[in-house]
C-alpha cells in the first residue's frame, strides 16, 4: 500500500454529475479497491495503472486550506448550490481516521456559513464520527453505497470496504439521529435479473433502516473496468461472469429496471432522478 502526502492545486471542482454542482475529493485513489469502480481511471493522473487501484492513496494535505479560499468565490454563501464529498474516492476510507481531511473540510463549510447542500457518499461507518458536524449543516445529505445484503458478496467486489451489514447499521443509526440520508445502489449487480429475490431483500433491508431516498445505477462496463473484472474474477463461476457481459445489452437493463421499479413501489421508496442511471447515457447529457 503506497501512501503519499501531496499539495493539491484546487479542491472545489465543478461537477458533471446531475445532482451536484461541485465535488470535493480529499484523496486521489481509494484503499477500498472495489473491483467494479469506475474511478480506477484516476490512476493515470499519478502514473498508476488501472490494475493498481486500491494499492495507493495520495493525501491532499492542503485540502481544508484550499477550500477555505475557494469557497469564498461562490455567490450568496453558496445558496442553492450543492457540494458532494466525493466523486472519485471515498471520503471516509481508512486514512480519513488519521488525516481527518473530510472532517476539516466540513468544518470549513460550517465556519464559512455555507448555505447550500452538503452531500457525502461513502461505504464506511466512519461517517458516524462526524454526526456533530452534520447537525450544524442546515442542508446535509448523507449517502451510503450498499450493493448487497450478503457480506460475502460485498467483500468479494468491495475488497477492503466495511461489510454491507455494517453499512446498513450505520444507515439505521443516521436515521435514528434524525439526519437526512440516501442509499446509492450502484452498481446494480447484473446477477439480480436471475435472482430477483436477492434484490428484494436488498431493497427491504434498506427500507428497514428508515431511509427513503435511493439512487440506482447500472454497472459501468467501460473497457478498462472490464479488464479489471476479467483479471479479478478469473476464478469465478463462468455463468456469473456471463451475466456481467449480458448487462451491456439494453434488453437486460430493461429487465432490471422493471424489477427495480416494482421494488421501489413495494417499499415506498423515492427513486432520485426518477429513473435508474446508466453511465454511458449519463455522459451524453
Amino acid at each position: 500500500m503506497e501512501i503519499q502526502e501531496i499539495k493539491a492545486k484546487s479542491i472545489l471542482i465543478l461537477s458533471k454529475l446531475p445532482d451536484a454542482d461541485y465535488v470535493v475529493n480529499p484523496y486521489i485513489g481509494c484503499r477500498f479497491g472495489c473491483t467494479y469502480c469506475y474511478a480506477s481511471f484516476m490512476g493515470r493522473f499519478v502514473g498508476k495503472k488501472v490494475a493498481d487501484w486500491g494499492e495507493y492513496v495520495y493525501v491532499k494535505v492542503n485540502a481544508p486550506e484550499l477550500l477555505k479560499k475557494e469557497i469564498k468565490k461562490l455567490k450568496n454563501k453558496g445558496r442553492g448550490k450543492s457540494i458532494l464529498f466525493s466523486s472519485v474516492t471515498d471520503p471516509y476510507q481508512g486514512l480519513e481516521a488519521k488525516y481527518k481531511l473530510t472532517r476539516q473540510c466540513l468544518e470549513t463549510l460550517v465556519e464559512y456559513g455555507f448555505k447550500g447542500t452538503v452531500s457525502v457518499l461513502t461505504k464506511s461507518d466512519l461517517v458516524l464520527r462526524d454526526v456533530d458536524i452534520f447537525k450544524k449543516i442546515k442542508h446535509s445529505d448523507i449517502g451510503m453505497t450498499i450493493t448487497a445484503t450478503n457480506d460475502s458478496i460485498s467483500r468479494y467486489f468491495e475488497k477492503y470496504a466495511p461489510p454491507a451489514s455494517m453499512r446498513l447499521k450505520a444507515m439505521k443509526k443516521l436515521n435514528e439521529l434524525g439526519l437526512h440520508t440516501y442509499v446509492f445502489i450502484g452498481p446494480l449487480l447484473p446477477h439480480f435479473v436471475a435472482k430477483p429475490k436477492e434484490l428484494d431483500e436488498l431493497f427491504g433491508a434498506i427500507a428497514s433502516t428508515g431511509n427513503k431516498d435511493i439512487y440506482v445505477e447500472h454497472i459501468n462496463l467501460s473497457s478498462y473496468i472490464l479488464e479489471r473484472l476479467r483479471r479479478e474474477m478469473k476464478n469465478i463461476d463462468k455463468n456469473i461472469l456471463k451475466t456481467f457481459y449480458q448487462s451491456q445489452d439494453r434488453s437486460y437493463r430493461e429487465k432490471l429496471n422493471e424489477i427495480v421499479m416494482r421494488l421501489v413501489r413495494k417499499y415506498n421508496l423515492n427513486l432520485r432522478l426518477d429513473s435508474t442511471i446508466y453511465h454511458k447515457e449519463l455522459n451524453k447529457n
